[in-house]
């Protein structure tokens, strides 16, 4: 399929099942919404599986790795090596991503999707497989023209699509999304800016920790490739060939697949947003089928959520990416399927004073 046939395959999420779902919400055997905003997490739940027992049960995070021809002008604290020996990393399993995946039980799955060496695919690590799925090695700089041709943007998109597509029919039923790839920070802004118009200053934080000169040199990078390529916001795939990522085009694929599919992703951070950006600009219905997993430290994330309507889950200062925040994440909407399936109704329990929306039903301490 092309990305025009997608677009046209995704419905929005399904308002009856929403609405059933909160029927029986009101009906728990707890005081109204005592649960607060797992209630919320499982009525979306029940309106993309069409279900009121909704199964997030097998789970997986798709780690999308690409480099960056942007690196060359200092935006990050560290070399652009960094993104192959991280890449083997995940594959050992010693990763900060491996360990918080087996903490919640998904299977994580390293792409390869722009990094500059050339990796054998090899036997899958702990915890880890590799997929390579390689549009080029690395992009151009953007800050002296595209960071690649349209084409290769929507193999990009494509290629993640495929990918998540090929894990849903596997029996995934929760995917994450993750990232690798020094100064992918940097395409990231520039790709807020392009879709949400607010400022560079607004949107360009400090990435891995750079200090006060390379912030503001790392702003007039970003202005400079705007500048210099003039994307147009209102066209996901021009955004993203002008000054985007692989990577990041693999991820804007994944949640095309997750709408596609009607299976809930949940995005990790600020490189995983600009990819919802994308994937959002190319069918504004895909968010209802996305999970935003935390509010990262980077300044302009909260802003990209703000433009999608996503409220993060979590917000632990996190800062980090390879899908650690969705990964944590995951528990959280685990137990939102769990109250949905498994905490009983007034009537099943036998309780008294429950009269389902109306009343406060018993009281705590």
């Amino acid at each position: 399929m092309n990305i025009h046939e997608i677009v046209q395959g995704i419905r929005p999420l399904d308002g009856e099942w929403v609405e059933r779902a909160r029927e029986r919400t009101a009906t728990l055997a707890i005081p109204p919404r005592a649960l607060g905003r797992l209630h919320d997490i499982s009525e979306k739940l029940c309106g993309i599986g069409r279900t009121l027992s909704p199964d997030v049960t097998r789970r997986a995070v798709l780690v999308m790795a690409g480099d960056h021809g942007v690196a060359a002008e200092g935006v990050s604290a560290f070399p652009q090596e960094v993104t192959g020996e991280m890449v083997r990393n995940f594959l050992r399993g010693g990763a900060a991503i491996n360990v918080l995946a087996r903490w919640v039980g998904a299977e994580v799955i390293v792409v390869d999707m722009g990094i500059i060496p050339e990796l054998d695919m090899g036997s899958p690590g702990q915890n880890g497989h590799f997929r390579r799925c390689k549009v080029g090695r690395g992009t151009a700089n953007m800050a002296m023209g595209p960071a690649m041709s349209r084409a290769q943007a929507e193999e990009a998109i494509l290629r993640g699509f495929d990918l998540a597509s090929e894990q849903f029919h596997r029996g995934v039923r929760l995917m994450g999304t993750g990232d690798m790839g020094i100064a992918n920070t940097t395409p990231s802004a520039a790709i807020g800016v392009a879709i949400t118009g607010l400022s560079v200053e607004a949107m360009v934080g400090r990435g891995t920790g750079i200090d006060d000169r390379a912030l503001a040199r790392k702003r007039r990078v970003v202005d400079r490739a705007l500048s210099v390529n003039g994307p147009d916001g209102s066209d996901g795939l021009d955004v993203l060939a002008r000054v985007g990522g692989f990577e990041i085009g693999g991820i804007a694929g994944c949640i095309l697949a997750g709408a596609y599919h009607r299976r809930p992703v949940v995005i990790d951070g600020f490189i995983s947003t600009a990819g919802a950006l994308i994937a959002h600009r190319l069918c504004s219905s895909v968010t209802d089928y996305v999970f935003a997993g935390h509010c990262s430290e980077e300044w302009g994330h909260g802003a990209m959520l703000k433009h999608l309507g996503l409220e993060p889950i979590i917000d632990l200062g996190l800062r980090l990416g390879e899908g650690t925040g969705a990964a944590v994440a995951m528990g959280v909407v685990e137990s939102a399927a769990r109250v949905m399936r498994e905490v009983l109704t007034f009537e099943e329990a036998g309780v008294t004073g429950g009269s389902g929306g109306g009343s406060s039903g018993p009281r705590g301490a």
